[in-house]
């Protein structure tokens, strides 16, 4: 082979002779490895981009050398080929992080602990001094312990399933919490803390979790469902004194803006479910709390039922046990879970959300949606006498609810397997695209749906994908007729 100069001329320029010759060699070690990532066009067209952004770096070409050894090539195609909105949101952005990754990957198969995760974030908001340094700090953390957490689950170093949603858990709770010192931090020297003026003390503030992360089940790009509440009433002791009320909003609008989601669904903070939803406060008293969810309240059935996966991430830990007691007497009160409500929310959203002719692995009919809540409605119907069932994660839930015989041992089998099912191939779905809202699956013959089909190992028979969809599916609705018909969705007497 004879390589010159666009213009025919013979390589003299170290740099250029250097690019070139660090490119055959990653073609050449690549080549054989990228027919077994996912999508091996985008890793080779990746390849290029992450090529081409390192010879703009200082001192690449020495920061290169390791990358010739087999297992930090086959993580680096992994990487570049697994996912587009992976490449899009961190790899891009923040190219100078990847090959520290790559470089040495035998960090990611050490887990951290909540411990760790919250001495490095201390650390690196301390080596700041401004507001908005502080931000960038916790933002950079984030970005960097997501990718971290889903390379080890991509990069096969979270084999249990579970553990991967853990982790993620874990990483969004140490990040609002860290979002919640510096909020707090910024309002508190300009307004002092909000002091109830009966008993005198600081008004307790607690931030819980609903939703996947209120299970600990976040998965890939998966959106925050949040809510804030506080008690007592009073003014704000410092240089500004304001009513505790617009402390608490203020302080719910700084918190959310600290944390920056790159694009929808991907660690967006979503308050709605608080009472009233985008009509209510973002800050919502413990009084408004039980009186919007009382069972004579104007909450609707669903907005109760979501109550069952209420977890406490940061505040206050005794105001936060409180509101958990409030809602147990709430909901778990030896009543029967609405099944007419649930049929009726399932229909409209199916029909309002799911493409005709189209299958959502969420929202179609057996799809996720219905295992969920199967779940809480038997949680719900059961758990007034079964506290020990009154748990968010929906797997510990299915075991709890076998273990206290409301279901049968293949009834929990069969829901659990369908719900690993369907996890899995949500997560791939918002793998591919970014978004935690659109889990249409693909055409069977178009190319996505052939990526998809890699991405769950299902390589020699992609079709596999949809019959075991189908499968998991029928299964599902069968078992919820199954448990109607039981009148399982009654309390036992």
């Amino acid at each position: 082979l004879y390589i010159t100069e666009r213009e025919g001329n013979k390589l003299n320029d170290d740099r250029e002779i250097r690019e070139l010759t660090t490119v055959v060699l990653m073609v050449k070690h690549c080549m054989h490895l990228l027919p077994a990532a996912p999508n091996p066009e985008a890793a080779w067209l990746h390849l290029r981009e992450f090529l081409e952004k390192r010879f703009l770096q200082p001192g690449w070409y020495e920061q290169m050398g390791d990358l010739e050894k087999p297992e930090r090539l086959e993580s680096l195609t992994r990487i570049l080929g697994v996912s587009q909105h992976l490449w899009q949101d961190f790899l891009r952005l923040h190219h100078d992080s990847v090959l520290p990754f790559v470089q040495n990957v035998d960090q990611l198969s050490q887990e951290k602990t909540e411990a760790d995760l919250r001495a490095e974030l201390q650390q690196m908001i301390q080596s700041v001094e401004s507001h908005n340094e502080k931000k960038e700090q916790l933002n950079r953390f984030k970005d960097r312990e997501t990718f971290r957490t889903d390379m080890r689950h991509i990069l096969g170093y979270i084999p249990v399933f579970g553990k991967f949603s853990e982790e993620l858990t874990r990483v969004c709770d140490v990040v609002l919490e860290g979002a919640l010192d510096l909020a707090t931090e910024k309002l508190v020297s300009r307004y002092g803390v909000p002091v109830d003026s009966i008993t005198g003390r600081e008004c307790p503030f607690s931030i819980l979790s609903l939703g996947k992360c209120g299970g600990k089940e976040l998965g890939f790009a998966s959106d925050i469902e949040l809510m804030f509440l506080y008690e007592g009433e009073g003014k704000t002791n410092g240089p500004r004194s304001i009513r505790e009320v617009f402390y608490f909003e203020r302080l719910i609008k700084e918190f959310r803006e600290l944390v920056v989601a790159r694009r929808e669904g991907i660690f967006e903070l979503d308050f709605r479910l608080r009472p009233y939803g985008s009509a209510g406060s973002l800050a919502v008293s413990v009084q408004s709390f039980k009186t919007y969810f009382a069972p004579e309240g104007p909450a609707w059935p669903f907005e109760r039922q979501a109550l069952v996966k209420l977890r406490p991430i940061t505040g206050h830990r005794s105001l936060a046990h409180k509101i958990l007691a409030i809602r147990d007497q709430l909901i778990y009160r030896g009543q029967g879970f609405d099944i007419t409500a649930m049929h009726g929310m399932r229909e409209k959203q199916v029909m309002q959300l799911v493409d005709a002719g189209g299958i959502n692995a969420k929202l179609s009919p057996g799809g996720l949606v219905d295992i969920e809540y199967l779940v809480q409605g038997l949680q719900i119907a059961h758990g007034e006498k079964n506290t020990s069932i009154r748990v968010p994660h929906t797997l510990k839930a299915l075991d709890k609810l076998c273990a206290a015989r409301v279901i049968t041992e293949e009834q929990e089998r069969d829901l659990r397997e369908a719900y690993k099912f369907l996890r899995s191939l949500i997560d791939a779905l918002r793998m591919v695209r970014g978004n935690a809202r659109d889990l249409a699956i693909p055409p069977t013959d178009s190319d996505e749906y052939e990526f998809l089909a890699r991405r769950l190992n299902y390589s020699e028979n992609p079709h596999d994908l949809i019959e075991q969809f189908e499968h998991h599916s029928a299964r599902v609705l069968e078992l919820i007729r199954q448990i109607e018909e039981e009148g399982l969705f009654q309390p036992s007497s």
